[in-house]
């Protein structure tokens, strides 16, 4: 669902650590963390649901493979993304399930600024522009007695603008194939109590320009929530909750890398993990099927990548189809 401004902005910073470095040309997943939380296997009402999800990554340090931070870059590193996310859900069932399409059309924009501590060297980097889209063709959903449930394939496009060895790609520049899932377990029978779990294993083609192909990724988002009526008759409410995300390379990175002019196997870039943990608020208006959201992540560790934070805001409104029929007095 998501696409972010790549690491080529990255690998700018790490060239100025020198081509020994073991972190030069690190890659991350297409997936980036923050997108789930709490109702993460909720169904949207049969209708057209359009949902726009704004997130900003920040970074003040870079990690090494063992998770340290290397004293030797100073800088920072920040992206934009804002997701228009459009879901499509019939009133009639397959499968025992609802069938719930959707894709994001993304715009991205990001910015690098490092140097290298008691050297005059530095650099800086960034781009903007329309990013990758994310489709997801397959998705299936089932409302259980005490749980909701959903299961997907996706893919990845490589829409974004992507240039090997640019400084300002806001794409991958390689396609992604998405397998997904998503559980809101009711932990009390009115189901205002919640445990959540979403979980996304991406698997990358070959970046264009290049002989790399890039490891594949496994994401999971996590929530425990509650919901608080914010009137008598529940038309409004409020939802509070932890939330948390891990991502990990499950494999290495395949084809070969370029490190001084001299091409050598892309497999010897350590694996990168990033683990984050905050809180999620919902606004939610059930009668008129909107809501707003607002998330916060610190990371409190990370390998072979940067370690910072993330923030995620936006709101969510159904058109449903056909519409609800007013109670009979």
């Amino acid at each position: 669902m998501c696409s972010h401004v790549k690491a080529g902005v990255l690998v700018l910073a790490l060239i100025i650590v020198g081509l020994a470095s073991p972190l030069l040309g690190q890659q991350k997943g297409q997936w980036v963390p923050g997108q789930y939380g709490l109702n993460a296997g909720a169904i949207p009402d049969p209708g057209f649901t359009y949902a726009n999800l704004a997130l900003n990554y920040s970074a003040g340090q870079l990690n090494d493979s063992n998770g340290n931070r290397i004293p030797a870059i100073n800088g920072t590193y920040s992206f934009w993304v804002d997701e228009n996310i459009f879901y499509y859900v019939p009133q009639h069932k397959f499968l025992g399930g609802y069938f719930m399409p959707y894709m994001a059309l993304n715009y991205a924009s990001g910015e690098v600024v490092a140097n290298l501590t008691g050297a005059s060297l530095s650099t800086g980097g960034g781009g903007s522009g329309f990013a990758d889209m994310y489709v997801q063709p397959l998705n299936l959903g089932w409302h259980l007695k005490r749980a909701d449930v959903v299961v997907g394939y996706a893919f990845t496009a490589p829409t974004g603008r992507f240039t090997a060895g640019a400084s300002d790609n806001v794409g991958s520049g390689y396609w992604g194939n998405n397998i997904t899932t998503g559980t809101t377990f009711y932990i009390t029978k009115n189901k205002g109590t919640s445990a959540n779990l979403s979980t996304d294993w991406e698997i990358h083609g070959q970046k264009a320009g290049t002989n790399e192909t890039p490891g594949q990724a496994f994401t999971d988002e996590w929530g425990i929530g509650q919901v608080l009526p914010l009137k008598k008759d529940f038309s409004r409410l409020l939802q509070l909750g932890l939330v948390g995300y891990d991502q990990w390379q499950v494999s290495n990175n395949g084809g070969t890398i370029i490190v001084g002019g001299i091409s050598v196997p892309a497999s010897i870039l350590p694996y990168y993990s990033v683990h984050g943990i905050g809180f999620q608020s919902n606004f939610i208006l059930p009668a008129k099927d909107l809501a707003a959201f607002f998330k916060y992540y610190d990371e409190y560790s990370a390998k072979a990548r940067p370690q910072g934070r993330t923030i995620v805001f936006g709101l969510s409104w159904t058109l449903r189809i056909p519409k609800p029929q007013p109670a009979k007095p």
